[in-house]
């Protein structure tokens, strides 16, 4: 693959003496939907988190291994990890909105980045809520409360205060999960118009939804990467057998 946002080099988790991810080589392609496919429990969500160095957050936990994130090792680095964190936008199963209105929720992610003045706040909470597909539902509305938003229109918002951290990638831990089918389609629409600007990686274990939306496809099984390429050989011309198996339903 020519010049990746992210290449994962031989990378081992551990929570305790319990080994979550073993040995995983992969390459995120740019301005691309990458889908992290398999069964629950087979280490998606822990590699997103090693990917925004969220991992570290636990006592128990070791990891060893290379992530290049525009050939930075974000792993091995002295480098500020609220630096890195901010370069990738993370978005939830559950929307998780906060305790304020809605364009405050927004202009939180503004000024992290160091920008306060109203003057300059108000077009850019906008246009995020415009990448969010929501701008247009909640314009007159911004001074109300974020927890008045239905659950599909709280993730929309969640999704609008991550760009507004100005982050190169999304990552997505089954972002739909908990929408309901007309919502889950409006969030798989903005992630289809997105990769245009950003590089998105989602996790999801829903084969409809990786066939509808992603370019690039890992699939995992039992903390390895079993196989990944371009979606459409994935789909048409699988490889391994674990691949074929979980492609017809023989396990979820």
């Amino acid at each position: 693959m020519d010049n990746p946002i992210i290449s994962i080099q031989n990378l081992n988790l551990y929570f305790g003496k319990q080994h979550v991810l073993r040995n995983i080589n992969i390459e995120i392609p740019k301005n691309k939907v990458t889908v992290i496919l398999g069964p629950s429990g087979c280490g998606k969500t822990s590699l997103l988190k090693t990917l925004n160095r969220l991992n570290d957050l636990h006592d128990d936990v070791k990891i060893n291994g290379k992530v290049f994130l525009d050939n930075e090792d974000i792993l091995n680095t002295t480098a500020d990890i609220t630096r890195i964190r901010k370069k990738m936008g993370l978005l939830s199963q559950k929307p998780s909105p906060l305790p304020m209105n809605i364009f405050n929720n927004v202009a939180y992610g503004l000024r992290i980045n160091g920008i306060r003045r109203k003057k300059k706040l108000r077009p850019l909470v906008e246009k995020h809520l415009i990448e969010a597909n929501l701008w247009d539902e909640v314009k007159d509305r911004l001074k109300d409360p974020a927890s008045r938003l239905s659950i599909g229109q709280q993730q929309r918002l969640c999704l609008a205060r991550g760009l507004a951290v100005n982050p190169e990638i999304i990552l997505a831990d089954e972002p739909t999960s908990a929408l309901d089918p007309i919502s889950s389609t409006v969030i798989e629409k903005q992630f289809i118009e997105l990769k245009k600007h950003y590089t998105i990686i989602l996790v999801t274990h829903v084969l409809r939804q990786a066939r509808r939306i992603a370019d690039h496809i890992v699939f995992m099984y039992m903390g390895e990467v079993i196989e990944q390429g371009s979606a459409k050989e994935f789909f048409q011309n699988p490889q391994q057998e674990k691949t074929k198996s979980y492609l017809k339903g023989a396990f979820n």
